[in-house]
């Protein structure tokens, strides 16, 4: 007898533990296809921007919002942007490295939020590859006054109705993602 009651508990054991990984496993992967819609809505709607906007703050802690020229987001939605090395910008990215970026399609409403952490770059090779012809205009001396900002996200906030991707009804929080 006390043979098959160490069988039964073994299997009633073995039974929950089953249970408790594939109800894991459920959770898990809806954290993994909430996160994969976010990251494909964000694509589609930075890809479609008509606006990007770079906020940074000054030493008094005042945001200061400019539209930007950017790249197209690398691998893991690092953004990178041209600018004038002497910009209040470069200053203010010197002074407080957290930034937010901004995308939206006005059409629509729909937008995306970057928040990061974003760092002077002065890298000759890196400048090259990040170089625009139609800036040409704007930094006749390039080599002087050409400077990057790469931005490292920390989190991701993407609104579109197209990908349910909607607020929550009680706190109003966006569909969001932290790296």
């Amino acid at each position: 007898m006390e043979k098959y009651k160490l069988i039964l508990t073994s299997l009633i054991l073995s039974l929950f533990i089953s249970l408790f990984i594939n109800s894991n496993s459920k959770a898990q992967q809806d954290v993994y296809n909430e996160r994969d819609s976010i990251i494909v809505a964000a694509k589609e709607i930075i890809n479609s921007s008509q606006i990007c906007a770079l906020i940074t703050l000054d030493k008094n802690g005042l945001p200061h919002i400019r539209t930007m020229d950017t790249f197209p987001p690398e691998k893991g939605f690092v953004v990178w942007f041209g600018t004038n090395k002497f910009s209040r910008k470069v200053k203010e990215i010197k002074n407080n490295p957290n930034v937010t970026i901004y995308y939206t399609v006005p059409t629509n409403n729909d937008y995306v939020v970057i928040s990061g952490k974003a760092e002077i770059i002065d890298d000759k090779k890196e400048k090259e590859k990040r170089w625009k012809k139609e800036w040409e205009k704007y930094y006749p001396n390039k080599k002087e006054k050409y400077i990057l900002i790469k931005v490292t996200p920390l989190e991701l906030d993407v609104l579109t109705s197209k990908h349910n991707l909607t607020p929550d009804k009680k706190t109003w929080r966006i569909p969001n993602i932290k790296f």
